[in-house]
C-alpha cells in the first residue's frame, strides 16, 4: 500500500511539470518559408526574372507601376511576437497543493518591407528593403 501511495504521489508531482523546451518542440517551425533581410541579401539579384523572384519570396502583396510605367512589387510583412513566462511555486501536501502562480507577457512587432523594381524585360533592375522592430 505504501508503494502505491508513493507511485501515485510521484505521478501527481510529475504530471504538473512541463518545460518550455518540450512546448517548442511541439510547435511546427516554418523558418524555411520566412522572408528575411538575409534571404533578400543572399538570393535577390539584379537581372533575375520575375519567376525567379516568386520562387524565392513568393507572391508580392502589392503590384504597381512607377513613373515610367515599369512594374514594381512590394512585399510588406508584419510579425507579432508574444512571450509569456509563468512561475509556479508551492508545496505538495497529501491532499493538494499550497502555492501560487505568477506570470508576465511581453509583446513586440517586426516589419519588413521589400520593394523590387523591374525593367521593360521583366528583369529585376533594382531592389530595396527596410526592417524595423518595436
Amino acid at each position: 500500500m505504501k508503494r502505491i501511495g508513493c507511485l501515485f504521489f510521484s505521478f501527481l508531482l510529475l504530471s504538473g511539470c512541463s518545460t518550455a523546451n518540450s512546448h517548442l518542440k511541439s510547435v511546427k517551425s516554418d523558418a524555411a518559408d520566412k522572408i528575411t533581410v538575409g534571404k533578400v541579401q543572399r538570393e535577390i539579384r539584379i537581372g533575375m526574372s520575375s519567376a525567379q523572384v516568386i520562387e524565392v519570396l513568393g507572391s508580392p502583396n502589392i503590384v504597381s507601376t512607377d513613373e515610367n510605367r515599369l512594374e514594381v512589387w512590394v512585399y510588406d510583412k508584419i510579425a507579432t511576437d508574444v512571450s509569456y513566462s509563468n512561475s509556479n511555486g508551492g508545496v505538495w501536501l497529501i491532499l493538494g497543493t499550497v502555492g501560487g502562480n505568477s506570470g508576465a507577457t511581453s509583446t513586440s512587432q517586426r516589419t519588413l518591407t521589400i520593394v523590387i523594381k523591374f525593367d521593360a524585360d521583366k528583369k529585376v533592375r533594382d531592389f530595396a528593403y527596410h526592417s524595423s522592430s518595436f
